[in-house]
């Protein structure tokens, strides 16, 4: 059996003496799309942040295309090929688009000219306003700015903290088709998404937490047939 590219395996962990994660594991392969959905306090955005070392480990490993990384820094991480983006406060808002896009490729000594017009083919709407500040633009835009920017490091895992709280339904949509696109490339993208049908649907993998631990884990398709995870998280 072949190692996932990125194996989170058996996390335990949390803020000071409480454990938030019990036993989870989250596993991702190259270009897969996994998303993570739960109630609220199920510990989805503590799972993302173990995995990106904000958070230490009481037990469990973080591996990364076989490397063991779980005792490195979030800067080690995005050396290795991690792209991390916040849900809130993940751009420079006093900086234009294209300073943020180029804050984003602090970690790069090559010529990465070619990286932010990927970045701007990607999102045209963004690429329009590239002289403008990015605390200007509108909230959609600006998730395409930090999306952009953690795409500036060439990461071969993107991992997105709820990137569509707060935005209209078509904008929505249209994050969720950028994301496709950039799984296609053969980056790996572990989302966490508070809505949750819409993240299933274009799901290859799903991970239902419930209090810190695995309670489904299915692809996108089967969790959206269950119907026990459809009346219990999605609504019926």
């Amino acid at each position: 059996m072949t190692q996932a590219y990125l194996s989170a395996s058996q996390m335990r962990g949390g803020y000071g003496k409480a454990d938030i994660l019990n036993d989870c594991t989250i596993t991702v392969e190259r270009g897969q799309i996994a998303v993570i959905v739960g109630p609220n306090g199920a510990g989805k955005s503590t799972a993302m942040k173990a995995v990106f070392g904000m958070l230490n480990l009481r037990e469990g490993a973080v591996l990364l295309d076989g490397e063991d990384i779980t005792r490195l820094s979030p800067q080690e991480r995005v050396r290795k090929g991690m792209g991390f983006v916040p849900q809130t406060h993940n751009i420079f808002p006093s900086m234009t688009v294209e300073e943020n896009l180029e804050m984003g490729a602090f970690i790069r000594d090559d010529d990465y000219r070619e990286t932010i017009a990927q970045v701007y083919e990607l999102f045209p709407a963004v690429a329009d306003k590239r002289r403008q500040n990015a605390g200007e633009l509108s909230g959609g835009q600006r998730q395409q700015v930090a999306v952009g920017r953690a795409l500036m490091t060439r990461p071969s895992l993107l991992m997105l903290d709820e990137p569509t709280a707060g935005v209209s339904p078509i904008v929505m949509d249209e994050l969720f088709d950028r994301i496709i696109e950039i799984a296609r490339t053969g980056i790996s993208i572990l989302m966490v998404e508070q809505n949750a049908r819409q993240a299933l649907e274009i799901a290859d993998i799903g991970y239902v937490l419930v209090q810190g631990t695995n309670r489904y884990t299915d692809t996108g398709k089967a969790l959206m047939a269950d119907p026990d995870v459809r009346r219990t998280f999605l609504g019926g």
